[in-house]
């Protein structure tokens, strides 16, 4: 948990060019455009079951409801952001592991399919792709969107790591242990151009897990932060050439030294203010 106050600190010291803004919390109505009214109502009340608690992670308390939603809330309004200004960054979010009626795997309500959802709904985009590139498979996205033509779910994950019963994406690609730069940026020039036959979205939605990189204690993978540098201008870059805008979601992260983490996810935030800085550009020419 510490890992966002201190993202929040280093984006605030390092970074002039963003504001920082406090997000709303996600009313029932926007979290049910993904999950279930029920599930909604036992989390928000603590009525769960302790092996649903269990399976989530957390202990029940109104603060963990509270950040819930507003994890949620925050990536609602990146998306709105995104879709007015060209990149906007929730500095929590991509909890992918929420399913329709259950949470798991320290995630309670699934942001980025709310998100998606909530655009369509709004009327700001009739198509939206996730890219998911934290290191484990986004299943509770994926069962989510299941049957959501217009929104496209891309992840790409570890093979071997959680979860071990992985759900089917509409584009999935599995990497071995110790996967390295070289072969993970190959990877994903192949997801991504699978990505552009497959749909023309409006808006992209950018899981920017950390936890590829090679000293992450729940990773398995091989990536160095110039491998993970390379990941996000290869992202943006996809995102630049067909003029999408795009939302990001920090995801995971677990380095032995925090500040890894850190410098890993504030370089994804730096990323995402260039390709804010190029939408302007382009706009006002």
């Amino acid at each position: 948990m510490e890992k966002y106050r201190l993202l929040r600190a280093a984006v605030a010291q390092t970074l002039p060019g963003v504001r920082l803004l406090e997000p709303p919390a996600a009313d029932n109505e926007t979290l049910a455009l993904a999950h279930a009214p029920d599930y909604i109502e036992r989390l928000v009340c603590g009525d769960l079951s302790r092996q649903e608690m269990q399976r989530i992670g957390f202990p029940w308390s109104l603060e963990m409801v509270a950040r819930a939603r507003r994890s949620v809330g925050a990536t609602v309004e990146a998306c709105r952001s995104a879709l007015r200004d060209g990149a906007a960054v929730n500095l929590a979010g991509g909890t992918h592991h929420a399913f329709f009626d259950r949470g798991e795997g320290f995630c309670c309500f699934n942001d980025a399919a709310v998100a998606a959802r909530a655009m369509r709904c709004l009327g700001l985009a009739d198509r939206v792709a996730i890219v998911d590139l934290d290191v484990h498979q986004g299943n509770g996205t994926a069962e989510i969107l299941r049957n959501d033509s217009e929104i496209i779910s891309l992840s790409l994950h570890g093979s071997s790591n959680y979860p071990f019963v992985k759900a089917e994406s509409d584009i999935d690609i599995a990497l071995e242990d110790g996967t390295g730069d070289d072969d993970y940026l190959a990877a994903l020039g192949r997801a991504l151009a699978l990505l552009a036959q497959q749909s023309r979205p409006d808006l992209l939605i950018y899981l920017a897990g950390a936890d590829p990189y090679e000293d992450d204690r729940l990773g398995r993978l091989g990536l160095t932060k110039q491998g993970l540098l390379a990941r996000d201008e290869m992202v943006f870059g996809f995102a630049a050439e067909r003029g999408l805008p795009v939302a990001v979601a920090m995801a995971g992260g677990y380095a032995r030294q925090i500040s890894d983490t850190v410098a890993i996810h504030l370089q994804t935030v730096d990323c995402a203010l260039q390709h804010y800085r190029r939408s302007h550009q382009l706009s006002s020419n």
